[in-house]
């Protein structure tokens, strides 16, 4: 082992029920490197990062930490010896304060009381440093996905760390965020921490990584310099075979309408209006906070609509739950899917059935049989990888994830399906299964609406994009007068001159 090392994983291994999530996986790190991890979805990389948190205890292998070996660590071993995670999903407690969370379970001065006012100073003085301006007294779950995500920064950068384990922390933040966020990094790599820094962004690796190291199926790929590589064998090297990374053809012509929303105002969006064609993939563009999410809410029902109409097919319909928008034939993946898209703790099957229960009953029971050929049906055209149906959806890959919410909205037969962030936290193969499957649904008869802040799958997929800056529509551009500059200058209020 080289003198620099400071972290060394030697044969690690560890099986679930039909599945082996990391075969025999060695890999060092040296002290003050930016070190990327990265793999497709299901690769084991999250396995790994909770054998080095002390989540989960290897069946096999050693880790070593500073010259120290060990067999297994667990949170508090790991934490004394100077391993931190930032992990993809928040670890926030969201009734409290951003101050109170930054320092959950640490004393800032002697006795039974806790300072607030000490802990909010020393909060303030942390998100000064990432260059943000957040309400370091209001409770996390009042705060956007982005700001969420910069408290956990905060958290963990609050501690002395040796090793800091990044998990997709760019995921919801914006460009000027991502920015800070480099710039904190780096900092942090001036003054001895290292970090293993995880991304589907290969783009992010080539300005922040010195080293990186490549899983596949569980196993150790290679370690290569930065420098040394370049995207294209990256994505051979992850997938294992040449993958073309263009955006597929949608071979469909566009038809009549079949959604129009009329001036709708709620959840923070005012006087939005736009429509949406059988075939069609219509994109909306917009910066983190910008209101695409909290409209698509509302088009589906989840929250309530202030004023405006909602036409689907020609006829008004009175949303007021998720309920009604399925059954006008409306579906919607959301972004967040662990938490709003499927149900972790039960089967593949169940999901799959889960929006239409009453269509796959009989009586007061689901038809299992039914049940059993709809996820079956389902898993052979999306490809899902699984041991079997039964298997728990929080046991599958982020990727499979969302097939399995795919399969969940098509089961319920809705015709327009709104993808609200598709391919988030998802490795280059499988965003490339989801844009084909987006696309085969359009040819197939569907309407899609596709959040997206990848301006280029908004640009590769949309037949047109529908812009929005804070929660007001600022323009519509279709495909031939396609220019990021000036879609990116609607999202930042920039006003339409007439390239639509």
């Amino acid at each position: 082992m080289p003198e620099n090392t400071i972290l060394s994983v030697k044969n690690i291994v560890k099986t679930y029920p039909g599945v082996i999530a990391i075969n025999h996986f060695s890999m060092d790190v040296r002290e003050g490197e930016v070190h990327a991890l990265i793999g497709e979805n299901g690769a084991g990389k999250s396995t790994l990062i909770k054998t080095l948190s002390g989540a989960i205890t290897p069946d096999e292998g050693t880790v070593c930490v500073c010259g120290k070996e060990f067999a297994s660590m667990t949170p508090k071993l790991a934490k004394e010896q100077g391993i931190e995670v930032i992990y993809q999903e928040f670890t926030l407690v969201p009734g409290i304060s951003a101050a109170e969370n930054v320092f959950l379970g640490e004393k800032t001065k002697p006795g039974l009381f806790v300072d607030i006012k000490e802990r909010e100073k020393r909060a303030k003085e942390l998100f000064e440093r990432l260059n943000v301006d957040i309400d370091v007294s209001k409770p996390v779950k009042n705060l956007s996905p982005a700001h969420q995500q910069l408290v956990e920064i905060a958290k963990t950068v609050s501690k002395q760390v040796k090793i800091l384990i990044m998990d997709e922390p760019t995921a919801p933040l914006t460009v000027s965020e991502v920015e800070t966020l480099f710039r904190i990094i780096k900092d942090l790599k001036s003054q001895g921490v290292t970090i293993i820094y995880i991304s589907h962004r290969l783009e992010e690796l080539f300005e922040i990584a010195d080293r990186v190291t490549v899983m596949r199926d569980g196993c150790f790929v290679d370690t290569k310099d930065i420098a040394g590589i370049d995207r294209k064998q990256l994505i051979s090297m992850m997938a294992g075979r040449e993958l073309n990374e263009s955006y597929p053809e949608k071979k469909c012509e566009i038809g009549e309408e079949v959604l129009r929303v009329e001036h709708l105002t709620g959840n923070g969006d005012t006087d939005i209006s736009f429509s949406l064609r059988r075939g069609e993939i219509l994109g909306f563009a917009g910066l983190v906070g910008a209101g695409r999410t909290e409209l698509m809410r509302v088009i589906y029902g989840a929250n309530p609509k202030e004023e405006g109409r909602i036409i689907v097919n020609g006829k008004e319909e009175k949303i007021k739950s998720c309920q009604d928008a399925i059954r006008c034939g409306i579906g919607y993946i959301p972004e967040d899917r662990k938490n709003h898209g499927v149900f972790l703790r039960m089967s593949i099957k169940w999901n799959t059935v889960a929006n239409n229960l009453k269509g796959y009953s009989n009586g007061l029971f689901v038809d299992k049989k039914r049940e059993a050929k709809a996820a079956e049906e389902y898993q052979d055209k999306f490809k899902i990888k699984t041991p079997n149906l039964d298997q728990l959806v929080g046991n599958l890959s982020g990727g499979n994830q969302q097939k399995v919410v795919i399969a969940k909205t098509l089961a319920a037969n809705s015709k327009i399906i709104i993808f609200d962030e598709p391919t988030r936290g998802i490795d280059v193969g499988a965003k490339h299964e989801i844009y084909k499957l987006m696309n085969e649904l359009a040819e197939a008869g569907h309407s899609i609406i596709m959040v997206s802040s990848d301006m280029p799958e908004l640009l590769g997929m949309s037949d047109r994009i529908v812009v929005i800056y804070e929660g007001r529509r600022t323009g519509e551009v279709s495909k031939e007068k396609f220019d990021q500059n000036y879609i990116l200058d609607l999202a930042s209020g920039g006003e339409e001159n007439g390239k639509n």
